[in-house]
Parts: structure tokens; sequence; C-alpha cells
């Protein structure tokens, strides 16, 4: 009879699998709050070292650690982070360097759920949560409000994930930023 207290990953001691998970993406998403003490996120390279996996699980699949901005490739042109995946440590950075010189982003200290509201599914791997923010175009000075939904998934065995997806609202963002 197997042990009632192993968790998913057979570990009879320790968080299961599914706290890992939250608990990892739950301190990602905190640092990137807004607050009168750290007006901006950490530095994009602490960021990437603390909470993105860098090892390749799957060989076929592009190198970890990945983010996606989902949007409209066409969009490219005024919003330069919107439609592509950007692959491996150097690009993630480049990543959050390349958002940074377009939107300033404002999450104010309840922009995401408390962890009950974060969706998690430890045997997928993968753990999903809706945000909301303002975002300030920097070249024009117009912002908005808006909700978001981020996916993170190919966690490694210490909770890091090795993609994290974004689908926001890219019309606003290019209304905004404007030609």
């Amino acid at each position: 009879m197997a042990n009632a207290n192993a968790n998913a990953t057979g570990n009879v001691h320790g968080p299961t699998r599914r706290t890992t998970l939250l608990d990892r993406t739950h301190a990602f998403c905190a640092a990137l709050l807004s607050s009168s003490s750290s007006p901006s996120p950490p530095a994009p390279a602490d960021l990437v070292g603390a909470y993105f996996s860098s090892s390749d699980r799957h060989a076929v699949a592009p190198p970890a650690p990945r983010i996606t901005e989902h949007g409209p490739s066409w969009a490219s042109e005024r919003l330069p982070f919107l439609g592509k995946t950007f692959s491996g440590p150097e690009s993630c950075i480049e990543y959050f360097e390349v958002l940074g010189r377009v939107l300033d982003m404002q999450l104010p200290a309840d922009a995401f759920p408390p962890k009950e509201g974060f969706i998690v599914d430890a045997e997928a791997g993968m753990v999903s949560v809706v945000g909301r923010g303002r975002f300030v175009s920097k070249k024009t000075g117009k912002g908005w409000d808006e909700e978001f939904v981020y996916r993170f998934s190919e966690y490694d065995d210490e909770g890091k994930f090795g993609h994290w997806e974004i689908w926001a609202d890219p019309l606003s963002a290019w209304e905004a930023v404007g030609e």
C-alpha cells in the first residue's frame, strides 16, 4: 500500500508538487508588484535567475527558459515584445528590457489574487492566474487599465518554470504607444 503522505513526486517529506509550483509562481508574481518601497521589479537578470528554469527538459523544444507574449506579429513595429517567443536566458532578459523601454508596468499590491486564486494543474505542470494592472506608454504618456492572463509551464524539480505565456490587451497598447 502506498504511503498516504507521499506527494506527487514520490517524496514522503516536503511540499507536494502542487504546493511547490504554486509557491514559486506566486512568489514570481509578487516580485513584479509595484510598491512605495520598490516602485519597480527586480532587475531582469535577477528575475530570470531566481524564477526561470535553465534546464532543457525537452530536447525537441526550444531552449528554456522562454517568454511568449501572445498577440499579432504585425504589431511588433510598435510593440517589439509582442507576438514572438523569447528563448534562452539572455533573450528572456531582453524581453523585460524591451518591454521596459516601451511601457511602464504598474502592478498594485492586489494585482494578483491570493494563492487560492491561482489555478494549478500539478499533473500537467501548469499554473495560470488572472492579474490586473495599469500600463503607460513611455513615448506618449497614454495609459490604460487591463486584465491579463499568465500561464506558467515546463517546471523543473525546484519549481522554476521554463515557459511564461502572457495574454494581455495588445489593442490598448497599440493605441497608447501611437505611431
